[in-house]
Formats: structure tokens, sequence, C-alpha cells
């Protein structure tokens, strides 16, 4: 038998207080023992280090940014705190080799980079700002949603404000520079991407395209091509969609993206050594608003947090077929947004 406790990052516009975790029994194949253990204002995004350290976006008077919390105590002991005019970050990345932290900042168009210090604490380094828009309402200026580390330790930022993927070169010390620009098509509004394993392929979905695309990467230059394009919902469906959570299975075979609106996970076949995919599941979140999902170690059980209904849905996957099943829904975490499981 297997405990895995959880992490969960929430809003906390309506009943939630800030961060929670839970376990999940891998024998009992259920989610169980729900436990408040850090008051926050929206900690609606966490990383969590090897060093134990929990970094979690914070709205504070006013300021916004990341706090950095002890994750060896309950409740959650907060060590510092980096905050400056304006919201907080909708994305962290923790580089474990260079001792470094990326945040994405959705409202202000900012990606910043951070130095670890050895307490834990974080010192700013740089900050790059993006400008630009794209044809939709909810494009009326950049907004970064991702940023995070390539296979061959570069950083992309994913604006899902300009439709643009950017990469840049990272110096050792956080200090990093744009070398590369890629440009999806207009309104594609990308949110995440993931590499497959051989970090010869991208996989990028577009929150507000319902889409998901499958981009060539260049380790020469960090560039990217296009390949092909798949939609994470039917093509009946008529009523708003935007698509949040991506995962992609550690043997390169399977990608799964969350779909706020639809309710549910689309689930893809990859092939032709990673280049193509094809939808091969869609499966109901048992709830509305499905934001992130996460699964365990061994990626048998995934874990999706329903942000509307208050719900988190738990799905044992079939490693073979990469389908999932169904196997709790009623489990409480209020305005569940982020889903990370603690090793």
């Amino acid at each position: 038998m297997a405990i895995y406790k959880i992490l969960f990052g929430t809003y906390t516009k309506r009943i939630s207080q800030g961060l929670y975790e839970a376990e999940l029994d891998t024998d009992a194949q259920q989610l169980q023992n729900a436990t408040f253990i850090g008051e926050l204002t929206n900690p609606t995004y966490l990383a969590i280090s090897k060093a134990n350290k929990v970094y979690a976006v914070e709205n504070r008077d006013g300021q916004g940014g990341i706090v950095t919390l002890d994750n060896s105590v309950r409740p959650l002991a907060e060590i510092d705190s980096q905050l400056s005019e304006g919201s907080a970050p909708a994305y962290i990345g923790v580089d474990e080799a260079r001792q470094l932290i990326f945040a994405g900042y959705y409202h202000r168009g900012t990606v910043e980079s951070y130095s670890i210090q050895p307490d834990g604490n974080l010192t700013l380094v740089d900050t790059w700002q993006n400008t630009g828009s794209g044809p939709r309402p909810e494009q009326s200026t950049s907004h970064i949603h991702f940023a995070n580390l390539t296979p061959d330790n570069r950083l992309v930022a994913i604006d899902l404000g300009t439709d643009e993927v950017i990469t840049f070169d990272i110096q050792d010390n956080g200090t990093f520079s744009e070398t590369s620009r890629f440009r999806t098509e207009a309104g594609f509004g990308p949110r995440h991407i993931r590499f497959s394993p051989d970090g010869q392929y991208a996989y990028l979905l577009g929150e507000l395209s319902s889409l998901l695309s499958v981009l060539k990467y260049n380790t020469e230059d960090g560039s990217f091509e296009h390949v092909m394009t798949a939609s994470t919902i039917p093509n009946d469906w008529t009523e708003h969609n935007g698509s949040a959570a991506l995962r992609l299975s550690d043997d390169g075979q399977f990608v799964y993206a969350s779909n706020r609106g639809h309710n549910s996970i689309a689930v893809f076949k990859i092939s032709n050594e990673g280049s193509e995919i094809e939808r091969i599941q869609l499966i109901s979140t048992e709830g509305e608003f499905p934001r992130d999902m996460n699964w365990d170690i061994n990626q048998k059980f995934l874990v999706v947090a329903n942000q509307d209904t208050d719900n988190v849905s738990l799905y044992a996957r079939d490693n073979v077929s990469g389908e999932l099943s169904l196997l709790q829904k009623d489990f409480t975490i209020p305005e569940g947004v982020r889903v990370v499981f603690e090793y």
C-alpha cells in the first residue's frame, strides 16, 4: 500500500481559505483526509522544490508575487515573500540545477527569474516584458501563462494574449535573453506546453481555441515549427469552453487536456515518433470548471480539481490504452485549482 500526499492550490473567492492537503490511498483507490494547511489569498499556483519548500502565488494588500513556505511543518510556515505592485503570477517553475525560480505573470505580461538562496528565500534577478495583443476579447494585451524549462534547459514562455511561444537562453545566475519566437494561428490562445521524452516535439494547448497542437522543437536555436492540430472538444460543441491543464505520460504515448465548459478530460494517443496525435477518449470530470490535474509517481491515478463545484475527481489510468476510468467524484476541496503530489 502507498499513501501519497497531495497539495491543492485554490481561489479564495467564496469558501476556500488558501492551501489544502489530502491523501491518495492507492490500495483503497480513494482520496482521503482533506486538511486546511495554509492561509493565503488566491494561491492558485504552487510548486515544490527538492528542498521541500513550497513556492506559492499570493495577493496581499494590492501587491502580488511569490511566497516561500516551509513544507516540513503544519500549518505551512511562511519564510519569505517577494511581492510587488500588481497581480500575482499564473505560473511558477523550478530550475533545480541552477537553483532558480521562474514566474509568468498573466496580467502583467512579464517573466521573472529569481535566485534561490540556501535558506529557500528568493532574490529577483531578471524581468522580461512582452507587448502585443490578439484578435479575441481575452487578448487585449500580453498574458504570460507559462514559464518553465525546455528539455535542453532553455526557458520557454507561453503568451495567451499575443499567441506566442517565446524561447530564452538562461545564464547560470538567472539572467535570460530571447532567442526565438513562434506565433500560433490567430486566436489560438496558448496556455501550457509539454515536451516529448526525447525533446523533439512539443504539445501546445490552446485555452481560447480548445485546440492541441504538435510542434517540432529545434534544439539548435530553440525555435518551433507547427506539425498538426487537433480539437480537445467534440465538433458539435457550441457552448463556451476553455482548455486548461496539460499532462504528458512519461512514456510519451499519451497526452491529456482538461476542458472547462465541456467539463471533461480529453485523452490523445501519440504516434509516429511523437509527431501525430489522435483523440481517443473524452471523459466527464464529474464537476464544473476543471482546472489542474496531476498523477501519482507511477501515473496509475489521475486527480482532477473542479473549481466551481468544490470537488475533486479521481481516475484510474490504464498505462497500455491510456484511457481513464472514474474511481471517485465527491471528494471536497473548495475552489480547487492546482494539484501537486508531494514526494
